[in-house]
């Protein structure tokens, strides 16, 4: 782990200061990384992937309990840099590049990398990251269901994004994210986080929080894909009646009839509004619209 004056020894060898257009905002406090690692509980079977490296800190501590850290870092500077530190492990590899090809899809030399380091080692993917604010959302939605998906997820976040990870049906917090979340796993809000643990300071609060993939929340789940379309659809316009959000249907969802019938089967009031339904809730609609679509 390294300390201020050493992350600023290595920026000025570098000849770089912190990137304000990506974000950067180092976790400085040692005791809140040591924290952020225990919670991980980090196996030697553990694939780890960590997202947004800056000089390499957090990397070195994962590199030591991991059987393999696979990072994704955008900057053209510190990637190469963090690269150079630990080039002499073998359980390390960096992809420097953006970690989302685009919002809905992740890179795809890392999904590859990620790929191919759990078919060796047999253990669970985990997510173990100070997330770079402006990717953090999309990154873990994009490993809930795909080619890889994340077993678990302990990171670091801005606090509005913890909330939104963690809120409850009717909160203003509560939104796609929280579904999605709810739905296949459970969120553990860890700890709070001042701006002073980080330098430069950013100008909002950050927490830390903990996500369990549970694979048999998973299997209520009949697709996936059209669970999620479900969702994005009433979510879109969440202060809706239920009943007005169906004319906005587009896609596989277009094909679906009777909607006020989905809804009672679902115990769903066609006059709630999609703020205020569970993920249970959501899981049973797209379940019936699955089963309606495929006996066309």
């Amino acid at each position: 782990m390294q300390t201020k004056t050493e992350i600023q020894r290595l920026l000025a060898g570098a000849g770089v200061e912190p990137n304000k257009r990506l974000g950067q905002h180092f976790l400085i406090d040692l005791n809140l990384m040591e924290f952020l690692l225990r919670n991980a509980g980090i196996t030697e079977n553990d694939v780890v992937f960590e997202v947004g490296t800056g000089t390499g800190s957090l990397t070195g501590e994962l590199i030591k309990r991991a059987g393999k850290v696979i990072a994704a870092e955008c900057d053209e500077v510190l990637g190469p840099l963090t690269e150079q530190l630990y080039n002499d492990k073998d359980n390390f590899e960096i992809v420097i590049a953006d970690v989302l090809e685009n919002k809905n899809t992740i890179n795809h030399e890392v999904v590859a990398k990620l790929k191919n380091a759990q078919d060796e080692l047999g253990g669970r993917i985990l997510l173990v990251a100070n997330l770079p604010y402006s990717a953090g959302s999309s990154v873990m939605l994009n490993l809930l269901d795909g080619i890889v998906v994340a077993d678990a997820m302990v990171v670091t976040v801005q606090k509005e994004v913890a909330d939104r990870m963690a809120a409850r049906p009717g909160s203003d917090d509560y939104g796609i994210l929280s579904i999605y979340l709810s739905a296949m796993g459970e969120c553990k809000f860890l700890r709070k986080l001042s701006p002073k643990v980080f330098w430069p300071e950013p100008q909002v609060e950050s927490a830390m929080v903990r996500f369990d993939r549970d694979r048999a929340k998973v299997a209520l789940i009949h697709n996936v894909p059209l669970f999620k379309e479900t969702v994005n659809l009433f979510m879109s316009h969440r202060r809706k009646m239920m009943r007005a959000c169906v004319k906005y249907a587009e896609g596989n969802l277009s094909h679906v009839h009777h909607w006020e019938d989905i809804f009672q089967r679902s115990f769903v009031e066609p006059h709630h509004r999609p703020e205020e339904l569970t993920a249970e809730n959501y899981i049973s609609i797209a379940n019936l619209c699955n089963e309606i679509l495929n006996s066309r």
